[in-house]
């Protein structure tokens, strides 16, 4: 099972050796591009991380909207949207050391949830991926509409789950509006995980919720997040060896 975060967000958790300990847990990293978080210095330094702790690269579009960190829906038409995307993975991709080094697009945030269900802007999210580049990966929510779509598109598909947020019984992510959205006790996200890596996740409700994944997300800027991504590979990586 793959493991990606979410980095080049936050400059203290650059200062602090966060990001640089972090990457030594994951096998696949979503770098923050300009949208929402992220400027070409973080970018280069998670580009460098990347390469020296033998790490995918891959791009982290989302909303143009860093005041509210891309977690609100903004109203951009399909243009505006098409063009913000393509900018930002473009952006990373040209700081890559060789044009092949981006390997993946993950978009983040609200960009990401509305994909999950809207047809148009799954689409319009495909296509900016492929005016960049036809053979880079997409991850996106398993079982979601968006996979669908991506698939449709040609595109190869990485569905994806998560260590560090709790789900609806539709299987979607709980709204990060309530308290008990995110899982930031390490034990209880290695658990989390375990469980998809068998096919499922428990809901909020207790039910199980089938999930088919091929990667687990742990969000960088969630409490404990260092410590959740050595418990997992604890758990997932070395029970497994």
């Amino acid at each position: 099972m793959n493991i990606n975060s979410d980095v080049g967000e936050l400059n203290r958790l650059l200062a602090d050796g966060t990001y640089s300990e972090l990457f030594k847990y994951i096998d696949s990293a979503n770098i923050a591009c300009g949208g929402h978080a992220g400027n070409q210095e973080m970018m280069q330094r998670m580009i460098d991380l990347a390469i020296d702790n033998e790490v995918e690269i891959g791009a982290h579009p989302s909303y143009p909207d860093k005041e509210n960190f891309g977690r609100i829906e903004i109203d951009l038409d399909s243009t505006e949207l098409f063009e913000s995307i393509s900018e930002q993975i473009q952006t990373l991709k040209d700081l890559c050391p060789s044009s092949n080094e981006l390997k993946h697009v993950k978009p983040h945030g609200a960009l990401y949830n509305r994909a999950a269900k809207d047809e148009d802007i799954a689409q319009i999210v495909a296509e900016a991926i492929m005016d960049v580049d036809t053979a880079l990966k997409v991850v996106g929510l398993a079982g979601s509409k968006m996979i669908e779509i991506f698939t449709e598109s040609g595109l190869e598909v990485v569905p994806e789950a998560f260590a560090d947020r709790t789900y609806e019984a539709s299987g979607s992510l709980r709204d990060r509006k309530f308290e008990d959205a995110l899982i930031i006790d390490p034990q209880k996200a290695a658990d989390q995980s375990w469980d998809i890596t068998q096919g499922f996740a428990v809901a909020v409700n207790g039910e199980k919720v089938p999930i088919s994944a091929k990667t687990i997300c742990i969000h960088s800027d969630t409490s404990n997040a260092l410590a959740i991504a050595k418990e997992i590979n604890i758990k997932i990586k070395v029970n497994n060896e």
